[in-house]
């Protein structure tokens, strides 16, 4: 199991919208990833199984998408995905000793996008 590096994405704007299953479209092509993940693909999310990397369902928690040719960290992804670790939509599925490093590392595009992670709010 595996938290993926930083990247610093630059941020697209506040107000685009998310849709994570386009942007999931997009990421697969931007990629060259249409077969199988590779590195770029992995980039543009936050966790993947790594004993299983070939494999697209071992991918989770896209927080990217491709906007005018380059991957961006789309705010609204990073808010779904924060609102997932916090038991949104059923929450997510991951060993436990990867849920701080998960956060730790959407806490960073909170604090990118001037905010503060759900899990830091009273």
């Amino acid at each position: 199991m595996s938290v993926t590096a930083f990247q610093d994405l630059p941020l697209a704007d506040r107000d685009r919208e998310w849709d994570g299953a386009a942007a999931e479209k997009r990421v697969r092509r931007w990629a060259d990833a249409t077969e199988e993940p590779n590195q770029k693909y992995r980039d543009a999310h936050v966790w993947y199984d790594s004993a299983k990397k070939d494999n697209f369902t071992s991918y989770k928690l896209l927080i990217a998408d491709v906007i005018d040719g380059q991957l961006r960290a789309v705010p609204r992804g990073v808010m779904a995905a924060g609102a997932v670790m916090q038991g949104s939509r059923g929450g997510v599925d991951l060993p436990d000793d990867d849920i701080d490093r998960v956060k730790s590392h959407l806490a960073k595009y909170y604090a990118k996008m001037g905010d503060s992670p759900p899990w830091d709010k009273d």
